[in-house]
């Protein structure tokens, strides 16, 4: 498995919240933490943004994208707008998340709480090729439900 190193940085306040850690040896991605100063409560049908209390300076040519939690997601029905975010390579800014709650009852966000993940990628430019026509594949241009 490839490895890059990726420079973080923790903004002052957030000394006491974790770094993004793999939580086994195969997860493809990192759980990141809310870096709220207090506890904070998400509504039903609300959507609140958390700071992580972190800044990254991915290398030319990768990408980070923050996900939801899955256990999150089927336990309290809470997720991420805007899902998987995308840090780009000349973002310097703190990582935020944009948490909605889904479910029934409000949700209690606390210091420190593993609420994403985040995947680390390397992305592509495109070269667009313009033509006249596209070639034929089975699926042709069937759409949604066509599968």
């Amino acid at each position: 498995m490839e490895k890059i190193k990726v420079s973080i940085q923790k903004i002052a306040g957030s000394e006491d919240i974790a770094l993004p850690v793999y939580m086994t040896d195969q997860s493809a991605g990192m759980d990141i933490c809310a870096a709220v100063t207090e506890e904070t409560i998400i509504l039903p049908g609300k959507r609140q943004k958390i700071p992580t209390g972190i800044c990254i300076s991915l290398p030319d040519g990768y990408e980070a994208q923050i996900r939801p939690r899955s256990g999150l997601a089927i336990n309290q029905g809470i997720t991420l707008l805007n899902s998987p975010g995308t840090i780009d390579a000349d973002y310097r800014g703190e990582i935020a998340l944009i948490v909605i709650n889904h479910g029934s009852e409000p949700f209690e966000v606390t210091r420190g709480m593993r609420l994403a993940q985040m995947v680390v990628q390397s992305i592509f430019r495109v070269d667009w090729v313009e033509v006249s026509k596209l070639d034929n594949t089975s699926r042709g241009n069937g759409g949604f439900g066509h599968t």
